[in-house]
This record gives structure tokens, C-alpha cells and sequence, in this order.
């Protein structure tokens, strides 16, 4: 009988010694994990305010490209006025 108590402690030891591992192992993980979410939660931060940035820069092209069509829309009629005029002549 005291063999067997010495083998269940002798198993109770490495039981012990496999949750002490798996606890630092479970640690490190969760130290890791929350480096990683970290740098994740930053690079949205900075995606997220590069493409704020790159929508703001089209809105300008937009506006740029509309205020020059309206600009050739204008010498155009203008254009056509002046052909209109010269030949009714």
C-alpha cells in the first residue's frame, strides 16, 4: 500500500509540475497576445487616418476636376457662340 500512495504523490508531483508550465505558458501567451492586439488596435488607428487622408485628397481632385470641365464647358459655348455668329453672317 505505501507503494501506491508513493507512485499517486509521485504522479500529484508531476501534475503539479505540468500546471506550473502550462500557467507560465498561458501567461506568456496572454502577455503576447495583448503586445500583438496592441500593435493591431495602432495600425488600424493609422489606416484608418491614412485612408480619412486619401478620401480628403480625392474630394480635392474631385473639386479641382469639376472646376476645370466647368472652365471647358465655358470656352466651349463661348466657342460655339463666336462660330455661331460668324457664320450668320
Amino acid at each position: 500500500m505505501n507503494k501506491a500512495i508513493i507512485v499517486k504523490l509521485a504522479d500529484v508531483d508531476t501534475l503539479k509540475s505540468q500546471v506550473a508550465k502550462l500557467q507560465t505558458d498561458t501567461a506568456a501567451h496572454a502577455s503576447s497576445d495583448a503586445q500583438q492586439f496592441s500593435k493591431l488596435t495602432s495600425d488600424l488607428a493609422t489606416t484608418t487616418s491614412e485612408a480619412a487622408s486619401a478620401h480628403s485628397t480625392a474630394n480635392q481632385a474631385l473639386s479641382a476636376a469639376q472646376a476645370a470641365q466647368a472652365g471647358v464647358d465655358a470656352t466651349n459655348e463661348k466657342l460655339d457662340r463666336m462660330f455661331k455668329k460668324s457664320v450668320s453672317k
